[in-house]
């Protein structure tokens, strides 16, 4: 009788320690100082659900405040989910340790790119659109409706192929105006779609393949930093008039140029590729 109790209480903690480490939900902390933030959840798969990697990668995260978590997550074969606190574009560039998390991930034997299951998604604060609720709509309607409008463009630069595409981050369908857009995903919510609308304080960009390499997430936050401020700054007639090549010529980061030149989206200038992992 002594030994059952000793293994349920055993299997008891067993449990509850991995719902601590995969369960795991904290209040948000935000990083940096600015009015938009960006949270990463990253998807890392093939070498394993243990939690001493999780602890490994956390350590490297959170060596002096919590910038990450880790999660489960079904749709993966054998790994885990990076989960970020909302930071800056400036914190997730210059002061949060990205490039030694992915390298560490590699070292462990990770990948994300060269999976079938991982996605790279990015919520991005609704009030950063404005204070208003109704102009908050308005901007999501542009976003939703620049996505539709430049959907091969936005395909490519995903990185997925249509298929996967269609599984985990489906296309609305485009509509004559952001609002038609915007009414329709109203109609059509759900969670496997390529702009996701069902969270009360951000939206979800998920159309991006998984990765660990720097330059590429960096790149993918860059882009969606853009596309949100064209969303702010343009009116419906200016988003509609928007063609792809204006879109990318008042671009300025280097890494979002680099991207762009290697997947072909920058004025058709191609340069050598460097691995995905």
């Amino acid at each position: 009788m002594l030994n059952l109790l000793r293994n349920i209480v055993f299997f008891i903690l067993v449990i509850f320690f991995s719902k601590e480490r995969y369960g795991y939900k904290p209040e948000p902390i935000f990083y940096g100082d600015s009015n938009r933030y960006f949270g990463v959840e990253l998807e890392i798969d093939e070498a394993g659900r243990d939690n001493n990697y999780a602890e490994e990668l956390i350590d490297i995260a959170n060596m002096r405040e919590e910038h990450i978590y880790i999660k489960s997550d079904g749709s993966l074969y054998d790994g885990m989910e990076i989960v970020s606190h909302p930071m800056t574009l400036e914190y997730h560039m210059n002061n949060f340790c990205w490039e030694d998390i992915m390298h560490h991930a590699v070292f462990l034997g990770y990948r994300s790119h060269q999976t079938s299951t991982c996605g790279l998604h990015i919520h991005v604060n609704r009030d950063s659109f404005s204070d208003s609720y109704e102009m908050q709509e308005e901007v999501i309607s542009r976003i939703l409706y620049f996505v539709e409008q430049h959907w091969n463009e936005m395909l490519k630069f995903s990185r997925r192929t249509e298929y996967n595409m269609n599984r985990w981050a489906a296309r609305y369908g485009y509509e004559n105006s952001p609002k038609a857009i915007l009414d329709k995903a109203k109609k059509n919510c759900g969670r496997y779609v390529a702009i996701n609308l069902c969270n009360y304080h951000t939206i979800e960009f998920r159309l991006f393949r998984g990765t660990l390499k720097y330059n590429t997430l960096i790149a993918t936050l860059e882009l969606v930093n853009r596309i949100c401020e064209v969303a702010c700054l343009t009116t419906d007639e200016g988003i509609a008039k928007l063609s792809w090549s204006e879109f990318v010529a008042g671009i300025k980061e280097p890494e979002l140029i680099q991207y762009l030149k290697e997947r072909n989206l920058y004025i058709n200038e191609k340069v050598e590729e460097t691995e995905e992992f």
